[in-house]
This record gives structure tokens, C-alpha cells and sequence, in this order.
């Protein structure tokens, strides 16, 4: 695109003149106060400029995907997290305890995102009863639970739990930020953390107790990892 040329001010026109020509006069003019330049912002606020909208917009994801509901299959894939250690999860229970992620080290950890209204996440939990007692015994491979929402949606949760079992960690999650920790977009949806606490995949949408137990032995043969 070529420019259009501008107009060069005759020589001895005052730049008040040049502005009454169309042009914006150069420079304060005698009405004018100085002003100080704004301040440039520098590499570490940018990066947590960039960071928070980061965590905002995983945020609003993860809101959008619990507003439309999970999936009803179960749907095994990577996570973005794969190969990293998994993010802490310390936190309050339903019963008033407090569970530490790091405290199942060794054992396999089925991280679990759920909400009591999600009807996937309703027909899932049979199966992972079945599965967490098929493994209490041996301790080889456990459940943990993470229920996002404020006091409401934890008397549900409470009460679901009453009436249809699941004694495994129910993590309470008011603010989301372990749902943006784990970058899920949906529920249900389940991470899985290998006994080194390093995660190796996640499952979206409902899982029965076989397909669970088969996921992860496929997982511990390509990743060479034991329970």
C-alpha cells in the first residue's frame, strides 16, 4: 500500500496555523500541560497478566462442560498433564477430614471429578464402589472423589454418599481451581495418578469397575509401572 503523502507546513507557519490546515499541531502547545509517559510493564507482570488469563479461561471452560453435562461412554485418552507429577489435592472432606494426595503414594489413584446432578456421573458411581472394594483389601488402587461447589452441593454430596456408598476421599472443591489444576473440561472425568504420583491419562465420561481395572493394566504394560 503506498502512503499518501503528507503535507509539509510552509516555512514560517506556526504549528497553530498547520492545525487550522487539518493537521494535529507537533508538540505542546501553550495551553497544554505535560504529561508523563504511562509505565511500561515489565516481563514478570506480563507473565502473570498472561498466567491469569491462562487460569480464567480454563476456568470458564471447565464451567461451560459441568453446565452441558459429561459424556455417557467412557472416553480414554492423554492428559495435558501426562508424565508430570500429578497437581497437589490437600483439602477438606465431606467428613470433616483432610486428604492428602501424597499420602497414596505407591497405589494407583483414580482422581475422580463429580457433581450430584450429572446423571453420568450418577450411573458411574455404582461401578466405582464395586471397584473400590475390590481393591480395599490389597490397597493397590483407591478413589478419590472431587466435588466442586460451596456449602449446598456439599450437603449433597453428603447425602448422596449416605445413600449410595462410596467409602473413599471426597475432596471439596468450593472454588474450582483443582478442576483448572487438572484441566477437566467435563464430569465425570478421572485421572489416572500412577504409584509414583506421576499422571498417565485420563477417562471422560462414565467407567465400569472391569473397564477401569483394564485401562490401567493396559497402562501399567506400555509405561512399565506396577501396582
Amino acid at each position: 500500500m503506498i502512503d499518501e503523502p503528507t503535507a509539509t507546513p510552509a516555512a514560517g507557519v506556526p504549528p497553530l496555523a498547520t492545525a487550522a490546515l487539518g493537521e494535529a499541531p507537533v508538540g505542546p502547545q501553550p495551553d497544554e500541560e505535560l504529561q508523563e509517559p504511562a509505565p511500561s510493564m515489565g516481563p514478570a507482570r506480563k507473565a502473570a497478566i498472561a498466567a491469569g488469563v491462562v487460569v480464567l479461561a480454563l476456568l470458564a471452560v471447565f464451567l461451560y462442560g459441568v453446565v452441558a453435562g459429561g459424556d455417557d461412554d467412557a472416553i480414554t485418552g492423554p492428559s495435558p498433564l501426562d508424565g508430570e507429577l500429578a497437581p497437589a489435592i490437600d483439602g477438606v472432606t465431606l467428613d470433616g477430614s483432610r486428604y492428602s494426595l501424597d499420602g497414596d503414594r505407591g497405589s494407583w489413584v483414580v482422581v475422580n471429578f463429580f457433581a450430584t446432578w450429572c446423571p453420568p456421573c450418577v450411573q458411574e458411581h455404582p461401578e466405582l464402589v464395586l471397584f473400590e472394594q475390590r481393591h480395599a483389601a490389597i490397597g493397590d488402587r483407591r478413589v478419590v472423589s472431587v466435588v466442586y461447589g460451596g456449602p449446598a452441593e456439599s450437603e449433597k454430596a453428603r447425602a448422596f454418599f449416605d445413600r449410595n456408598g462410596g467409602n473413599w476421599p471426597v475432596v471439596i472443591d468450593p472454588s474450582g481451581s483443582l478442576s483448572v489444576d487438572y484441566a477437566v473440561a467435563k464430569v465425570p472425568e478421572s485421572i489416572l495418578v500412577a504409584p509414583t504420583g506421576i499422571v498417565l491419562g485420563k477417562i471422560r465420561g462414565g467407567v465400569t469397575a472391569d473397564e477401569l481395572d483394564a485401562i490401567i493394566d493396559d497402562v501399567e504394560a506400555r509405561a512399565g509401572v506396577a501396582s
